[in-house]
């Protein structure tokens, strides 16, 4: 019942000494899983069957568990995210190329994302036009478009696109895709991949065999958006780390069970790195004759991508503005607002980029090469922003001991050394062609991923550093609805 307005108000009134807001420490970790967890990744770690346990396994101890440790431990002492975080353990210029490449990854993410919805889309149309990349080049400009114009308005609704995401495209068909694969094997079928102890470990036949491990570096990224929320915690120092590893234990099942099942219904020589998912539940299927469910999960995993990319357009670009609008690091052209509010000139730029990009998917030959390197291109870009928190939380230990943190990381020098060294080495791995890359030239493939990740990751925002003047300021006008 409302109180009238004539009336005192006491609870309103007694509304500062109530206690903040509280979540359990399982909340936090499914929130976590959320937004870590995802089936897109899934083909790419078939291939190797069995051992894709290991490949997994390996960078969650040396790269998920470092980073949600990390984060945890900055987010409880400095908000703002790792703009803030690099810039008061590093430098404000380095906190800008933190930031920069969080929102630069998202130009290649994008394409490789809706490359996967386009092979989905595929098996509901024609499954023949997954290979096709003049196809795959036209949906991904489409989709792209269209999210930019509906994320352009403002809209409101895409806040819980993301959860019903997780529950949709992801649980419900992985959930699906690992019974049917057991119950597949438990009818007597041969596995397509070897399920001996012998494929624990990847056959090692030099760095190429091992590079798919690269991917994963990406699929786990993002445990430090979750991490602002270790301070609702009731006790962060107890509840975080339990939190992260139940978290963890969830996100490898997601990833882990889905490939095994791919594994055992589609032969690695024909697996797609795009349409492995469903070519995989097109196979299970078409074996227990209920073919009309396939455009089915089809439908569900390409609404959960299109709902991820929704969730994530306005987001990067977002941070990116209000860092510029404060310290002047972007042209005022980037800063305007539309009048929704919405930073539409810098969605519009990158979706100039994007689609650029896309056509990469038309004039290149092999399709799942072309999402092999856009992938690969947007791990690198990104593992720039974790090497720069890394090395600013060493710096913030040392330097400023005493500032108050809501949880310490246990062991932070150790911690932040192994997920530096995993990072660079993923780095580095990261220019090596994948023996499924086929017969390209090498040293092409070096020069594309290579000039991504400098063009992209470094000499972009050295220019806008270089360039930029006291006037693009725009802070006092961050409040206004400027014309886009």
């Amino acid at each position: 019942m409302d109180v009238p307005a004539d009336l005192p108000k006491p609870r309103a009134a007694a509304r500062p000494a109530t206690a903040p807001p509280t979540i359990t420490w399982v909340t936090l970790a499914l929130m976590t899983t959320a937004s870590v967890a995802s089936l897109r990744a899934a083909p790419t770690m078939a291939v190797y069957g069995l051992a894709c346990v290991f490949l997994y396994l390996v960078p969650a101890i040396v790269f998920l568990l470092p980073t949600a440790l990390v984060s945890a431990e900055l987010a409880s002492g400095w908000s703002g995210g790792v703009y803030r975080w690099v810039a008061e353990g590093l430098s404000k210029p380095l906190g800008f190329l933190a930031v920069w490449c969080q929102f630069a990854m998202t130009i290649f993410y994008y394409p490789s994302l809706l490359a996967f919805v386009a092979s989905t889309i595929a098996f509901v149309i024609d499954p023949s036009l997954a290979s096709n990349g003049l196809y795959t080049a036209i949906v991904i400009m489409v989709l792209y478009w269209t999210g930019v114009w509906v994320s352009s308005r403002g809209t409101k609704a895409l806040a819980g696109l993301s959860s019903w995401g997780l529950i949709i495209g992801t649980l419900v068909p992985g959930t699906v895709l690992v019974v049917l694969g057991m119950v597949f094997l438990g009818q007597g079928n041969p596995s397509a991949a070897p399920m001996d102890g012998s494929h624990l470990l990847p056959q090692w036949t030099g760095l190429a065999s091992l590079v798919l491990i690269v991917n994963n570096f990406l699929s786990y990224s993002g445990m430090e958006m979750n991490a602002v929320h270790v301070s609702s915690l009731k006790n962060p120092a107890k509840e975080y780390p339990k939190s992260m590893f139940l978290a963890m234990g969830l996100v490898l099942l997601i990833f882990i069970l889905p490939a095994l099942a791919i594994s055992w219904v589609v032969p690695a020589d024909q697996l797609s790195l795009t349409a492995g998912v469903m070519q995989a539940f097109d196979a299970f299927f078409s074996y227990f004759d209920v073919g009309w469910m396939t455009p089915i999960a089809a439908i569900m995993l390409i609404s959960a991508s299109l709902g991820g990319m929704l969730t994530w357009l306005a987001g990067p670009s977002k941070g990116l503005l209000e860092i510029s609008r404060s310290e002047g690091y972007l042209p005022p052209f980037l800063q305007k607002l539309n009048k929704f509010g919405i930073q539409q000139n810098i969605l519009v730029t990158q979706g100039v980029v994007t689609s650029v990009i896309a056509l990469g998917y038309a004039l290149l030959p092999n399709v799942s090469s072309v999402y092999w390197i856009f992938s690969t291109i947007t791990t690198q870009v990104y593992l720039i922003v974790y090497l720069l928190m890394f090395v600013a939380a060493m710096r913030l230990r040392k330097l400023r001991p005493d500032h108050p943190r809501g949880y310490r990381a246990p062991a932070l020098g150790l911690i932040c050394t192994v997920g530096l060294l995993a990072s660079l080495a993923a780095m580095f791995i990261g220019f090596v062609p994948p023996s499924q890359f086929g017969s390209g030239s090498v040293w092409s493939y070096i020069l594309i991923v290579g000039g991504g990740l400098v063009i992209l990751g470094l000499l972009i925002p050295w220019a806008f550093l270089k360039l930029r003047k006291p006037q693009w300021r725009t802070a006092a006008a961050g409040t206004e609805e400027d014309s886009a």
